[in-house]
């Protein structure tokens, strides 16, 4: 599992869908998921630290969470099939005295998971899988800098490099 930080909330050039972007630690990789409305909402009320007067839906979520002696350990993007993101929420029972060590895992979509981590200040990781299979660049120079440092080396490399493994 990666760790990742959500970069922001854009809306897709083509059809003005939501999408959600998140990057690794570097910033070299970017994992974007198309989202609702409501969901992109959530998530931009959440980076903004807005705190609304009532509970909304995710802050209701995680008000429950607590109360039942629950909190949410992280939550994982984990897999990525047919085009859809899947993610799972780990509550841990919040009881730091007893250390007891319940866990919980629940199913959710990636953008209400997203939406309750930044509320609970818990991490997001995803899985190296759906790294692999849905992040795109995003610092094309490093890359770029990166491939022509790996082709000079391969450019300079002669066989006499190459030593036989001796016994």
């Amino acid at each position: 599992m990666i760790e990742m930080n959500v970069a922001g909330i854009a809306l897709d050039a083509r059809n003005g869908h939501p999408i959600v972007v998140l990057n690794d630690s570097t910033k070299r990789r970017a994992l974007p998921i198309w989202i609702g409305m409501a969901e992109a909402s959530a998530i931009s009320r959440a980076l903004d630290n807005f705190k609304p007067e009532r509970p909304m839906t995710h802050d209701l979520l995680l008000n429950l969470i607590t109360a039942l002696g629950y909190k949410v350990k992280q939550v994982e993007i984990n897999e990525l099939a047919a085009n859809t993101y899947f993610a799972t929420i780990l509550l841990v029972i919040d009881d730091p005295e007893h250390k007891l060590d319940t866990t919980k895992s629940i199913d959710a979509r990636p953008s209400d998971a997203i939406a309750l981590a930044l509320r609970a200040k818990a991490p997001i990781f995803v899985s190296a899988q759906v790294v692999a299979d849905g992040t795109i660049p995003a610092d094309f120079e490093k890359d770029e800098a990166e491939a022509q440092e790996f082709k000079k080396f391969i450019d300079n490399l002669k066989a006499s490099d190459f030593k036989p493994k001796s016994d």
